[in-house]
């Protein structure tokens, strides 16, 4: 049985990013896999890395459970919107805090690339924003897409990683926000 761990950045449980986090979930719950999730807004845990690399922080037990979820998953959906062509804070506390030397990458002396802890997983990024997808693309060089592809998941093994990317929010109808629901949905019934 396949393992699908939903992840939920967006600090704000009203907000749309938890509607198509919920929208995924219903779509997955029509499938035979396992379901975890995690509303990183609902952790208690200091997103600060205080100590860099040099000294690990005490993981508190809100991370290590999502730790053990993240190592259990077969295939993890991550959900956020796109603040600053970069994600919210909490989100990437939370990265900081769990995607850890000897936890989701192992450093290998002598060589750039470590060994990735996370090789057999895959991983769909469902992004919300304001700005269309061809000036993102165009002008902006995807930096929020290529940070947490390529720089995060991809560095630590996971792969692939598709994007469903749903722009522009602020200017969506009511219509198109309950078609980006059912595209999320049918995402999940697909379990992909």
């Amino acid at each position: 049985m396949k393992k699908i761990l939903i992840i939920n950045g967006h600090p704000d449980p009203a907000s749309y990013n938890y509607a198509l986090a919920n929208a995924y979930y219903e779509g997955l719950v029509k499938t035979d896999a396992e379901i975890l999730r995690i509303n990183i807004a609902e952790l208690q845990f200091n997103p600060n890395l205080e100590f860099g690399y040099r000294r690990r922080t005490e993981l508190e037990p809100d991370l290590l459970d999502a730790i053990q979820k993240i190592k259990a998953a077969d295939h993890l959906v991550w959900v956020f919107p796109m603040w600053w062509y970069g994600y919210p804070a909490i989100m990437k506390g939370f990265i900081d805090r769990t995607f850890l030397p000897g936890i989701t990458f192992q450093p290998v002396e002598g060589s750039a690339f470590p060994k990735k802890l996370l090789k057999g997983k895959t991983a769909r990024i469902i992004v919300t924003s304001d700005t269309p997808r061809w000036y993102d693309w165009l002008f902006m060089k995807s930096p929020t897409l290529n940070q947490f592809k390529k720089g995060t998941l991809e560095f630590c093994g996971i792969s692939p990683v598709k994007i469903t990317y749903l722009a522009v929010v602020k200017d969506a109808s009511e219509l198109i926000r309950q078609q980006w629901l059912r595209k999320v949905e049918r995402l999940g019934e697909r379990g992909i």
